[in-house]
C-alpha cells in the first residue's frame, strides 16, 4: 500500500490534484472524475477498483396516454470490486460491493399507464443495497461461481445491445421475466448461488440457485437483507452461443429456460399453482462491418414464452437493429430502432370481462401492449453518453384492460462514468 499512501499525502492535496485536471483532457478520460491525481490506478494496482455512474431520462408526453405531461428520473450507482488475490493472497476471488439510488417521476406510471416502462432507470425511487456478493474464478478462468446477495439478471437473460436503447424492456432482460416469475433484475437483489462455465471459449452454460422474496422489493427493507418472506427459489439455465472470439462477424445466441417453485395465484382463474416457468432466446448479429472496427450493423431480436396458468405476459416479441459509427468521427455513435409486442394471458381479459360492472366483449380488449423506439446514441466523451429518445406505444391500457390512446413520447438519456 506504499503508493497509495504516497499518492494520498493529505485531503488537500488530492482536491487540488483533482481541480487541476485540464477540461481539455476530459475527452480522453474514461471517467469524469478521472484519475484522483494517481489514486484511482494505485488502488486498482492494489486490489480495490472503485466505480461510479448516473443516468437520468426525462420524457414528454405530446399525444395520448392518460394525460399529457413529462417526468424526469435518475439513478446514481456507486460500488467497488475487491480483489482478493492482491489484498489477502486469495487467487481468483472478488468481493463486489454496490450501492444504487432512485430519484424522480415515472412517466409510464404516472402520465401514459403502460406496462412497458419508457425509462429503464425508474422503479424503487429509494437508496438501498443492490450487491454484496463474492466471485471465485477456477479451473484458469473456465469456471465462475458467484454467491451471495445480488441481482440475478446479473448473470443472466441478457443483452447489452439493447441499452442502446432507453425503454426498460429493450434494456437489458425481457420482461416477462420478471413479470412472471420470481427473476429479478437490478437493481432487485436477492440471495443466491451463480455459476459460469465455458465449455469451450465460444460456448458458456450458466445456471444457480436464487431465492424469491417479493418483500425485498420493499422499500423498508432497502437496507433487510434478511427480510422474511421467501416463497421459494428460482432454478435457470442458460447455453450461450459466442461468435464474439471467431474472426468472423461477432454474434451471440443464448437459449434458456426457468423454474419458480413458488405457489401463485392462478392467472384468470380462482386457486393456484405451484410453479412458474419460462422459456427464452435472445439472439444479437452483426451483419455488416465498415473497415476493422465496430462500425457496422447489427440485428436483434428475443422470444419468450410462459404458461396460461401462471403468467400474466404469456408470449414476448422483439427485434430491432444498430448502426455503430455514423458521421465521420463519430465512431461509437449508435442508431438503434427497436420493437416490441408483449402478449397478455386471455385468461385475464376473459376474466375481466366476466366480472365487469357492465357487458365487456373480451375480444375487443386489447391483446397485448406494443412499443416501438428510435434511439441516437451520441458518444459525447468516453465517459459521457447522450441519446435523444422518442417512443410511441401502442394500447398502452392493454395491461389495465381500458381503452387508452396511443401514447407518443419524446426525451433524452444521459449516461456518465464516475
Amino acid at each position: 500500500m506504499s503508493r497509495l499512501v504516497e499518492r494520498l499525502g493529505s485531503a488537500a492535496g488530492l482536491a487540488a490534484a483533482l481541480a487541476c485536471a485540464s477540461p481539455a483532457l476530459a475527452g480522453e478520460r474514461t471517467s469524469l472524475t478521472g484519475d484522483w491525481g494517481g489514486v484511482r490506478t494505485d488502488l486498482a494496482e492494489d486490489g480495490i477498483a472503485f466505480r461510479g455512474d448516473y443516468v437520468s431520462e426525462t420524457f414528454s408526453v405530446l399525444d395520448g396516454g392518460l394525460r399529457r405531461g413529462g417526468g424526469y428520473t435518475q439513478q446514481i450507482r456507486v460500488g467497488a470490486d475487491f480483489d482478493l488475490d492482491k489484498l489477502a493472497g486469495w487467487p481468483g476471488a472478488i468481493v463486489h460491493v454496490t450501492f444504487n439510488d432512485r430519484r424522480g417521476k415515472g412517466v409510464s406510471s404516472d402520465v401514459v399507464g403502460n406496462r412497458l416502462p419508457i425509462q429503464e432507470a425508474y422503479g424503487g425511487q429509494y437508496t438501498r443495497l443492490t450487491e454484496l456478493s463474492i466471485e471465485q474464478q477456477l479451473d484458469g478462468g473456465r469456471l465462475d461461481l458467484r454467491a451471495g446477495f445480488f441481482a440475478m439478471g446479473n448473470d443472466l437473460g441478457g443483452m447489452a445491445i439493447g441499452c442502446n436503447l432507453v425503454n426498460a424492456a429493450f434494456c437489458a432482460h425481457p420482461l416477462s421475466m420478471s413479470g412472471d416469475s420470481g427473476w429479478y433484475n437490478y437493481p432487485n437483489a436477492r440471495w443466491g448461488v451463480a455459476a459460469r462455465y465455458a465449455v469451450r471459449p465460444d460456448l458458456l452454460v450458466r445456471t444457480g440457485v436464487y431465492q424469491v422474496n417479493p418483500a425485498l422489493n420493499d422499500k423498508a427493507n432497502a437496507w433487510r437483507l434478511f427480510a422474511s418472506g421467501s416463497t421459494g427459489v428460482m432454478l435457470p439455465l442458460e447455453v450461450e452461443y459466442d461468435r464474439s472470439g471467431k474472426g468472423g462477424l461477432p454474434g451471440h445466441y443464448k437459449l434458456g429456460a426457468y423454474y419458480d417453485s413458488s405457489r401463485v395465484t392462478r392467472q384468470g382463474e380462482t386457486g393456484t399453482v405451484k410453479g412458474r416457468y419460462g422459456v427464452y432466446l435472445l439472439a444479437d448479429q452483426m451483419i455488416w462491418r465498415q473497415g476493422s472496427g465496430n462500425r457496422g450493423l447489427s440485428l436483434f431480436g428475443q422470444f419468450t414464452s410462459n404458461p396460461k396458468a401462471s403468467a400474466p405476459i404469456t408470449r414476448w416479441y422483439e427485434a430491432g437493429l444498430v448502426k455503430t459509427g455514423t458521421f465521420r468521427g463519430h465512431d461509437a455513435d449508435t442508431v438503434a430502432l427497436g420493437l416490441i409486442h408483449a402478449r397478455l394471458n386471455p385468461r385475464l381479459r376473459q376474466a375481466y370481462a366476466d366480472t365487469a360492472a357492465s357487458p365487456v366483449d373480451h375480444a375487443a380488449l386489447p391483446a397485448g401492449e406494443t412499443a416501438i423506439e428510435l434511439s441516437y446514441g451520441w458518444q459525447a466523451t468516453r465517459w459521457l453518453t447522450v441519446r435523444p429518445d422518442v417512443q410511441y406505444i401502442i394500447e398502452p391500457g392493454a395491461f389495465s384492460y381500458r381503452d387508452t390512446p396511443n401514447a407518443l413520447a419524446v426525451g433524452a438519456q444521459v449516461k456518465a462514468q464516475f
